[in-house]
């Protein structure tokens, strides 16, 4: 009896220790699934647009799409896409923006579309990618006031630079994740359930020491944003069980300048990454309206002009 007790502590402890092991391995595994390039085609932008070659501040090729606008120097609209997209999922939004007469600039993310075959980093340093973005709409007319569409992906890399989110004059934010353990528990809970979420959440969100160089504390859009005194537009749905209504309403909360809230009823989070109605198209036509200026006037309006500030939906 003596004997048997050392023994089965001994069983106890090495289960223990291959069980800790293989969900160490397999965490690491499914991180290296989700943070893997994949490219793919994409097609050419419709005319005027062209294809454009961009280069990250670490050398990553970047591809996009630009259309110029009515003027070289008049308001432009940087649309920065999802993961697992590419800058082919803005073809609607960039001819209607076009067409208003903004220039236009979509870009590919490292390790999606065109671009470089970079590993994915949930927005870190996809943020260089969004800086040459708006790098060329600047170049020759460094006073032209832009904007942005964010998209989930997007969104972060909008806010999460080295700097402090890209210095626009404006922002709309669809679908954008508060933090990144946030986001990873909240996938996980889908497929499994929430205690096994609680248990390989920290699995997945530490790895940001040693793939990144980073504690997962700095891959939060809701703390970035607080940096961000520019008229925002963020935008959810009621069903989106990636980023919950209550995440989107701190991400809006967190934002310390002009601010509207729109939460989309009904919307999961492909939704709200791919909403396009005549609503969706009144509000972002009106909130760049006032906040870069009318393409063809001479520039934008007073904060105290603009609708929806401050207003929430």
């Amino acid at each position: 009896m003596c004997h048997a007790m050392p023994v089965t502590l001994r069983r106890i402890a090495w289960t223990v220790l291959i069980l800790l092991l293989a969900g160490l391995a397999a965490s690491w595994i499914a991180g290296s699934i989700m943070s893997r390039p994949q490219s793919s085609l994409v097609p050419p932008p419709s005319p005027p647009g062209r294809v454009v070659h961009l280069v990250a501040s670490d050398g990553v090729a970047i591809a996009g799409s630009y259309w110029p606008g009515l003027r070289p120097d008049g308001p432009a609209i940087l649309l920065l896409h999802g993961v697992n997209s590419s800058r082919a999922s803005f073809a609607r939004h960039a001819a209607w923006l076009n067409g208003l007469g903004y220039g236009v600039l979509a870009i590919d993310f490292r390790g999606h579309g065109e671009s470089g075959a970079a590993a994915r980093t949930f927005g870190l340093n996809e943020s260089r990618d969004a800086a040459a973005g708006l790098a060329f709409l600047r170049a020759g007319a460094p006073n032209r006031p832009i904007g942005l569409i964010g998209v989930s992906l997007g969104g972060a890399a909008a806010l999460l630079g080295d700097d402090g989110p890209l210095p626009v004059q404006a922002m709309v934010l669809q679908a954008v994740y508060p933090d990144l353990r946030a986001a990873i528990f909240n996938r996980i809970a889908q497929r499994t359930g929430k205690l096994l979420a609680m248990l390989g959440e920290p699995l997945l969100s530490y790895q940001s020491w040693p793939r990144y160089g980073v504690a997962p504390g700095r891959l939060a859009p809701r703390v970035a944003i607080g940096l961000f005194h520019g008229p925002v537009l963020v935008m959810g749905g009621t069903a989106d069980l990636n980023t919950p209504p209550d995440e989107t309403r701190a991400l809006y909360g967190a934002a310390p300048g002009p601010k509207a809230l729109w939460l989309i009823s009904g919307l999961d989070h492909v939704g709200v990454s791919s909403v396009w109605t005549d609503a969706y198209r009144r509000r972002v036509r009106a909130f760049f309206g006032h906040a870069l200026g009318q393409p063809a006037s001479a520039g934008p309006r007073s904060q105290a002009d603009q609708p929806h500030v401050g207003r929430r939906a």
